[in-house]
């Protein structure tokens, strides 16, 4: 099998393709939300330290599972155990893990949705189509179903053209516009009234607030889903990369890259949200508190482009196609996994997988839209809150504790032969067995106990 597995061209190429798979809205919406409820630069300086101690270790390894097992997730699991009971085990695990990306896709999607209706709005409004623009921005059960088929239907293209001419070469096109639309977005929003007083409070820290403990697991969870730790992605990316590449060093790369957009998207939102309060916009509650992240984007941020006359529908066409962007890179890589599986036990092809699994979670995507928000709440909720966060404990227990010291170690050393002389190699193998399975457990627990 991997004599002829297919593997990404480039280091670029994997690099921008994992990045965006971890890229999504956790990084442009709820980085900038979350930062703008818990203390603006106190945050963020908290989500850095919490990505470099728990995300990034947790992303070697089922980087190093995927690329060890050159499978899809069931299968490489399996290969990590050297009984039978423990490869029953590690397909059970690698099943849990691919059902993660495979639920979030199906509200995923739905969100994709809506945004697209929301970019078509404006630009029906760039060209004065005022009924179809306030249509397609109604949110009405037939737009929702339409524009979720318009995003499936992207998924599904690039999913079924491979690797190389389909997850890579998108996503190398796809992430560099993300970064340049962000550049137009940040100039433009530094010259509103307002906006600089955003900037502040997302640049300079409240350093009596660093400590709190709800700043620390609200970053510390933040930092963990930001790179889909337990998403499976990494695992299956990991799985088409070359023995020759540095896994640590790519691992650092991919988690820079998307560190980076978290970062630039806190410089565009917050100084937009803080344009819209001087606007009259509500961003905060009586409380004090943040509204809904659902309000804000699909609410608020509409509401504040609205205010700003000619100007306004080409920045919403603009935010919304940042927004499509990164949800779209985000969703191929939730397809891949259930295809490579099949793909790979199966004699069908991927273009036939991949519209099969498209056509079966877009139905279950029509189930979610039909029945109502109660249900796009629980799937959503027991999707990120308890799933990744089980998938991911059982990944990092499985990869370092059941999978040989001696194999793993000479899975890193590939394209690492530094490994053992260096201080990520010993530090990294303990690490990740007794530290990181108690920081995923913390943040399980929050999540149990919010």
């Amino acid at each position: 099998m991997s004599a002829t597995r297919e593997t990404f061209s480039s280091r670029l190429g994997f690099i921008l393709a994992a990045a965006g798979a971890a890229v999504g809205l956790g990084n442009i919406w709820g980085f900038p939300t979350q930062a703008a409820q818990n203390g603006g630069g106190a945050f963020v300086l908290m989500y850095l330290l919490m990505i470099a101690v728990v995300a990034f270790p947790m992303l070697v390894m089922e980087l190093a599972i995927g690329r060890y097992g050159q499978a899809n997730p069931v299968d490489a699991m399996a290969k990590l155990a050297t009984t039978p009971m423990g490869k029953v085990a590690g397909r059970v695990v690698g099943c849990i893990g691919l059902s993660v990306p495979s639920a979030v896709l199906t509200f995923y999607s739905i969100v994709g949705g809506m945004l697209i209706a929301l970019m078509f709005s404006a630009l029906a409004s760039i060209f004065h189509l005022n009924e179809l623009s306030a249509l397609l921005a109604s949110n009405v059960l037939s737009v929702s179903l339409v524009c979720t088929g318009i995003f499936y239907l992207l998924t599904i293209l690039i999913v079924q053209a491979g690797v190389k001419d389909g997850i890579e070469r998108w996503s190398t096109r796809l992430m560099p516009m993300l970064f340049v639309l962000f550049g137009l977005m940040f100039i433009y929003i530094l010259t509103l009234d307002g906006a600089m007083q955003g900037l502040k409070h997302y640049l300079i820290p409240d350093f009596s607030k660093i400590f709190d403990p709800k700043l620390m697991l609200a970053a510390m969870g933040q930092g963990f889903f930001s790179l889909t730790i337990g998403g499976c992605s990494m695992v299956i990316y990991g799985s088409y990369l070359s023995k020759k590449e540095n896994l640590a060093a790519m691992g650092l790369s991919v988690t820079i890259v998307d560190s980076a957009v978290a970062f630039i998207a806190g410089l565009v939102i917050i100084p937009a949200m803080f344009v819209a309060m001087k606007q009259g916009v509500t961003i905060y509650d009586a409380q004090g508190q943040l509204i809904d992240s659902g309000a804000l984007v699909f609410g608020v941020m509409p509401a504040m482009f609205t205010n700003l006359g000619a100007a306004g529908p080409y920045l919403a066409f603009i935010f919304f196609g940042l927004l499509i962007i990164a949800a779209l890179t985000s969703s191929i890589s939730m397809l891949e996994g259930p295809v490579a599986l099949a793909a790979e036990r199966t004699h069908f092809g991927r273009g036939v997988l991949s519209w099969f699994f498209g056509i079966v979670l877009a139905l279950c995507s029509v189930g979610i839209i039909v029945s109502g928000g109660k249900v796009f709440d629980f799937v959503a909720t027991a999707a990120t809150q308890y799933l990744q966060p089980v998938s991911a404990l059982l990944f990092c227990l499985f990869g370092a504790w059941v999978w040989h010291r001696n194999q793993r170690f000479a899975e890193l050393k590939s394209g690492f032969p530094e490994l053992e002389k260096s201080l990520f190699g010993r530090i990294w193998p303990w690490y990740v067995r007794f530290v990181c399975p108690v920081l995923v457990s913390l943040v399980l627990y929050s999540a149990i106990t919010a």
